[in-house]
């Protein structure tokens, strides 16, 4: 496949235009990079019945792969005529994120976007299974879209954690803000920097509630030098002072809270796993992608959005 940089788009099996096509669109155009579209197609129904009755059931698949290639191509073609260079395929395959590896090892992807899954009315669960794989394994940044009421992000928000105290985990930080910052570049969009300490917590955990007058000013004091380590942060990466937020609260309320007040259109976070475990590091990230208000842009230790 070809080695020049592109954007991958994984789009729904059902022939749906849904959120994901405008922000893939708005990014490939600002990134100034092709766009692929792949879509996974398995229908057990058919899997099933083709082995009783190969031929005719494998005619049937040929025909909706047929269809569902051709609604695909007629969606590239209408970006195509707003400057995006697009390609696009239709794969069946049972367990898409394996097909997924194969594109990460044959075409040097800058960035894979999907449209996260909202499951209930009452609660946003993003996150398929297939969302989950891509969160926890893939090596590529992940974008989840919610929404694209703003196609090309307005307002872009950069989480992080001064709390991180291993010397890579002080490289994640300016990774993520690095991510956030050329994002927001590309998209002419507003930065915002943020970190939220729940001295509350750290406190329940470290200290019992036998000594709170002490515990009280030992955590002032933290807060105090938290304070001044995200400030730190901030200005090495020049971030302005009114783009800056050091919040105390409960983080992923106070994210949430954040976002709806700051319209923000994409939240960067960074994502590892738990050593040994099949799981997303910190409860404060799992909470966040359960709950965030908008789309997320998911990177791992030493990725970064390339231009």
């Amino acid at each position: 496949m070809s080695q020049t940089p592109r954007l991958l788009l994984i789009a729904p099996s059902a022939m749906t235009r849904t959120p994901a096509f405008d922000r893939a669109a708005a990014l490939a155009l600002v990134m100034q990079l092709p766009l692929h579209i792949v879509a996974f197609d398995y229908l057990q129904a058919l899997a099933v019945a083709g082995l009783f009755a190969h031929e005719q059931m494998s005619l049937a698949r040929d025909g909706y792969l047929q269809t569902h290639r051709q609604w695909l191509a007629e969606q590239a073609a209408l970006l195509s005529q707003h400057g995006v260079e697009v390609t696009s395929e239709v794969v069946w395959v049972q367990h898409p994120y394996e097909e997924i590896l194969h594109f990460v090892n044959e075409m040097p992807l800058v960035l894979i976007i999907k449209d996260a899954q909202e499951e209930s009315a009452l609660r946003r669960v993003f996150f398929t299974p297939l969302d989950w794989q891509l969160l926890r394994d893939c090596p590529v940044p992940v974008h989840l879209v919610t929404n694209a009421l703003n196609p090309r992000p307005r307002n872009v928000l950069a989480i992080v954690d001064v709390l991180r105290s291993e010397e890579q985990d002080h490289v994640f930080n300016d990774q993520i803000i690095d991510a956030a910052t050329k994002l927001a570049e590309q998209c002419d969009a507003r930065l915002e920097l943020l970190y939220v300490f729940d001295w509350t917590t750290v406190y329940a955990q470290d200290m019992g509630f036998g000594a709170l007058p002490l515990a009280v000013g030992i955590y002032e004091a933290l807060g105090v030098a938290q304070h001044g380590a995200f400030a730190a942060l901030a200005e090495r990466h020049g971030v302005p002072s009114e783009c800056r937020h050091f919040i105390e609260g409960a983080p992923v309320s106070s994210i949430c809270e954040f976002s709806v007040d700051h319209r923000t259109d994409v939240i960067v976070m960074g994502t590892v796993q738990h050593k040994g475990l099949n799981k997303l590091l910190g409860t404060t990230a799992e909470q966040l992608l359960h709950r965030a208000p908008c789309s997320v842009l998911a990177i791992k230790p030493s990725e970064m959005l390339q231009s």
